[in-house]
């Protein structure tokens, strides 16, 4: 079973903001948390699409790759800022025009799979080996993405319901942010940081 470390590790890595955390909260503040739910789905199937095959066969077959990793990073990059531009791009339409299909299932779990935050967990914090030895430690990943998810979907319905906050401040707010998120995986990429 897994150990402390990798409960505060994949914990610590779940609720810091990024691209998948941003789009269930967007989701969430412009559909509430019921609606959203699904959403969580997405995450999930994202994080173990990519999570399973890095911690069960591509750790031996990454190391001594950095060109590979500095790739998949442009990539996640070019998403990210793909999804920045359409959020801003949502936020400038007429009240009630677009907001409803904003942040999709498919979205959050390209998005997620994407998310640098999967090799990491699938490279460096779940253990390796056969599915079946792994297979305690992908159900307590299981459940702690979905707690964590729970959490951005509850601050989503907050922001939605706050008379301060428009959808379109939130939704530029996030789209700010994923610019951000973006150009910050191209820095580390290219090594500019």
């Amino acid at each position: 079973m897994p150990d402390s470390f990798f409960l505060f590790a994949i914990l610590a890595l779940l609720l810091t903001p990024g691209p998948t955390n941003t789009l269930l909260t967007v989701g969430a503040a412009s559909r509430g948390f019921r609606k959203s739910l699904p959403l969580l789905l997405g995450e999930l199937c994202g994080y173990l699409t990519v999570v399973i095959p890095l911690a069960t066969v591509a750790a031996a077959l990454l190391d001594g790759r950095p060109t590979l990793s500095v790739a998949l990073r442009v990539v996640a990059a070019c998403w990210v800022l793909f999804l920045a531009i359409r959020l801003w791009l949502v936020s400038s339409k007429p009240a009630g025009e677009g907001h409803a299909k904003a942040v999709t299932v498919a979205q959050v779990f390209l998005t997620t799979m994407l998310n640098p935050k999967a090799p990491i967990i699938g490279l460096v914090i779940m253990p390796h080996g056969p599915l079946m030895d792994i297979a305690p430690a992908l159900g307590l990943f299981s459940l702690l993405v979905a707690g964590a998810g729970t959490c951005f979907l509850l601050l989503g319905s907050f922001v939605g319901q706050a008379p301060v906050l428009s959808p379109r401040l939130v939704y530029r707010i996030a789209a700010i942010f994923l610019v951000v998120f973006s150009l910050g995986l191209v820095s580390s990429a290219t090594g500019l940081i």
